[in-house]
């Protein structure tokens, strides 16, 4: 069931989000529901604030009024003339809808719609740890793209943004040409 488990937006009064996480995640304890509701999180951004001339970095609600939970999902129909979609259950629905400080999901009306893979990117929320086969200074082939074809040298590789810079010999010259991490493979030789 973790498989089809997904992120959910909850609106909460501002101001509340610590305690409404808290509130849900005392209550998901209590009802032995970690099956169900797996993960909830504020999301947050380290900001440098200058005062008095003094630098100190704190951490700063990134959506004030928000909290995202995972929550586990299946598939069901919600009336015979739909198609099956994928839905928490009602009693996960009805404990997270029900904490004091949730005004309710992100969605119309009271169907909480699931953030897209693509959002959950963005939003930087799972941390997917990503593994090369290549390090600085190996020798690779480009799998795809404009440079289809070339071979060439690993100049630097970003995990955190999934991309790679590898040096090009190109027109007798060395050419940076950044790539996302699949488009590369180490060369064989």
């Amino acid at each position: 069931m973790a498989d089809n488990a997904r992120w959910f937006v909850v609106h909460t009064y501002s101001g509340y989000e610590n305690k409404v996480a808290s509130n849900i995640e005392t209550v998901v304890e209590n009802r032995k529901m970690q099956d169900e509701i797996l993960e909830v999180r504020i999301p947050m951004e380290k900001v440098t604030e200058i005062k008095d001339d003094q630098k100190k970095e704190v951490e700063r609600k990134l959506f004030p009024g928000y909290v995202l939970v995972k929550v586990a999902c299946s598939y069901r129909r919600r009336s015979e003339f739909e198609d099956e979609e994928l839905a928490m259950t009602d009693e996960a629905w009805y404990v997270i809808r029900n904490t004091r400080g949730v005004t309710g999901f992100v969605g119309p009306g009271s169907k909480p719609v699931p953030l897209t893979d693509e959002e959950v990117k963005a939003l930087g929320i799972e941390k997917k740890s990503v593994e090369v086969s290549y390090k600085v200074g190996d020798l690779v082939n480009i799998l795809s793209g404009p440079f289809d074809g070339y071979s060439g040298i690993v100049d630097s590789i970003d995990l955190t943004k999934e991309i790679v810079v590898v040096m090009i010999s190109m027109l007798g010259r060395e050419t940076p040409v950044e790539l996302d991490l699949n488009q590369i493979e180490a060369a064989i030789g």
